[in-house]
């Protein structure tokens, strides 16, 4: 027995798709946290939210160009705003270098890029050419959006640390992925369902990578801590027994040690005579 159709089925994953979608977007905040309390941007990559806000900025263009696209817009029409609140925020606590660099990123990206895309869709392709072109588009940015966290990973890999991973969005970039997937499958829209099988299975090999690597940087630091402390104890043992036998009771202690020894030694003589 059918209880949905295809057009229910679809809102209610596409819902859904827009509750996890605003979690994956506010996922990052521990990492803005992070570089609040640090007051440094140092070690973290703007990249990942330059690509997101151009994938963002991609689908709101797909979403207002495609008919019923309510759910697309919604959500990533939020996501435009919160990404271009974290790009501020990284370029108010990064260094002259990474400012340059991101706004670099930004004005090559996020404005010249996509103008160029609207540019080249809007007067260069008819109405149908049009969606299709920028579905595929969406499709391609989806996957970088996916692939984007690569680099941590390699970093991950690198460092032995998950500093710069944070779990929740590796897992709500794979629950995000499952919900779009159902989504385009039920709309027949496969510039949204196809990605989002890569995504799926990145985000799994993300969640994999952190449960592997979690313990490894408190492992690494306590070896290094007892390290340095048995080389500070293997250097400085003669200066410290020095140290504690010029010490006027470690002194008294010492000849009273000596006596009762040689006292023994002198009963145990008599004994055996």
């Amino acid at each position: 027995m059918k209880f949905l159709s295809n057009e229910q089925l679809a809102f209610v994953f596409g819902l859904l798709g827009n509750i996890v979608s605003f979690m994956v977007f506010l996922a990052p905040i521990p990492t803005f946290y992070t570089i609040y309390k640090k007051k440094s941007s140092k070690g973290f990559q703007s990249i990942p939210y330059v690509v997101a806000l151009l994938s963002a900025m991609l689908l709101l263009y797909y979403g207002v160009l495609k008919t019923n696209a309510f759910l697309i817009i919604s959500i990533n029409g939020i996501g435009c705003a919160i990404e271009i609140i974290y790009l501020i925020f990284y370029i108010v606590y990064a260094s002259k270098k990474d400012k340059i660099t991101t706004m670099s990123l930004i004005l090559l990206v996020n404005v010249a890029a996509f103008g160029l895309v609207m540019a080249v869709t809007v007067f260069l392709l008819g109405e149908a050419k049009r969606v299709s072109a920028v579905g595929w588009l969406c499709a391609v940015f989806n996957i970088a959006v996916f692939a984007a966290p690569l680099s941590i990973m390699r970093q991950v890999i690198r460092t032995n640390s998950v500093e710069y991973m944070p779990f929740s969005l590796s897992f709500f970039l794979t629950l995000c992925a499952t919900m779009w997937f159902f989504y385009g499958l039920f709309t027949k829209d496969y510039y949204i369902a196809l990605p989002n099988v890569l995504g799926f299975l990145l985000g799994i090999a993300q969640m994999i990578l952190y449960l592997t690597y979690k313990n490894s940087g408190k492992n690494d630091a306590e070896n290094k801590g007892s390290q340095e402390m048995k080389k500070f104890m293997s250097r400085n043992r003669p200066k410290l027994m020095r140290s504690v036998s010029d010490l006027p009771r470690a002194d008294k202690l010492m000849q009273t040690t000596y006596v009762f020894n040689q006292q023994q030694q002198q009963e145990s003589n008599d004994n055996h005579v």
